[in-house]
């Protein structure tokens, strides 16, 4: 189940039973995570598939979501906002002072969701298992390539939005995410053995001594450098720690650079950790070789404490 229109299909007609399972869903959507919901206990009036950035929860952010209001038979692919907890940003002045809320626009009892804004809303009808989609003011029947492209462009605008908000030194994402990089040097070095480089290279010491954390080079500290079990070529990990997108591939370009002619290795390699999809990230990697992104992704859980 990878395509948008095999999954809101397989969506579309599971709303309409009484299953809630979910697992069968994808995690992840086009660099996004990806959940799905027909409800908790009991069969929800409105049924979602919300499509959220690491540091935003569907309790707490604004994301892309489709919210399927089933006594209407309408699918809106919505700027949604969270009901749980108001996030401290929301989406721009440019979609809230010119986009209608849900509520607004749609004829008939909304249970839920009012306050999100409208991108696009369609009429459904299922038919055989398979799910017919019509525009909602005009009821011309949409395909499903024009439905793709709808959540096409809706999830670039919000990557897009999401990045601004990262890159924004004010923002309590870009604070909060800045805090959590400083702390995520220390978590990945003391649990290194857990994490996927581990399984390819290993920390580095001289004389018994960690060297690997904040290696010291002469155009200044690489955050963490590994070296691989095998071959003995070099990793190198920079933390995007706040920075701009072209300063954290300048920067790991330039050490990259400095372990080819010091280290005499031609193969090295290199990585870039950060918190958010960033598009400007991704579009400066492009003409870069041998370096790779990873989004960290912070989970807990709890467990009672026995006397």
């Amino acid at each position: 189940m990878n395509s948008v229109s095999e999954i809101l299909n397989t969506f579309l007609n599971q709303s309409l039973t009484g299953d809630l399972k979910t697992a069968h869903f994808p995690k992840e959507f086009s660099d996004l995570n990806m959940k799905t919901s027909f409800g908790q206990g009991v069969p929800a009036r409105v049924s979602w598939i919300a499509f959220t950035s690491p540091e935003m929860a569907v309790s707490n952010g604004y994301y892309p979501v489709y919210l399927y209001y089933k006594s209407l038979n309408v699918l809106v692919l919505s700027y949604g906002i969270s009901e749980t907890v108001e996030h401290a940003d929301t989406w721009p002045l440019e979609i809230t002072n010119s986009k209608p809320t849900i509520k607004s626009y749609l004829d008939g009892d909304i249970p839920r969701y009012g306050a999100s804004y409208v991108y696009k809303a369609y009429k459904i009808e299922v038919e055989n298992d398979n799910a017919i989609f019509a525009d909602y003011e005009s009821g011309d029947e949409v395909t499903s390539t024009f439905v793709e492209s709808d959540l096409e462009n809706l999830l670039s605008y919000y990557k897009e939005q999401v990045s601004i908000e990262v890159r924004d030194e004010s923002s309590p994402v870009n604070q909060s995410l800045f805090y959590m990089e400083k702390q995520l040097e220390d978590f990945i070095i003391h649990n290194w053995d857990n994490t996927d480089f581990a399984k390819e290279y290993e920390l580095i010491y001289e004389e018994g001594e960690l060297v690997s954390q904040q290696f010291r080079t002469d155009i200044g500290p690489i955050d963490i450098l590994a070296k691989s079990k095998r071959d003995g070529h070099h990793l190198v990990i920079e933390l995007k720690k706040g920075q701009t997108s072209d300063d954290t591939v300048g920067q790991i370009a330039r050490y990259m650079g400095w372990i080819k002619e010091h280290k005499s290795d031609t193969n090295v390699k290199g990585v870039i950790v950060a918190g958010a999809f960033d598009t400007k990230l991704k579009y400066a990697m492009e003409l870069i070789n041998n370096v790779d992104v990873f989004i960290y992704k912070l989970d807990f859980s709890l467990e009672e404490f026995k006397k």
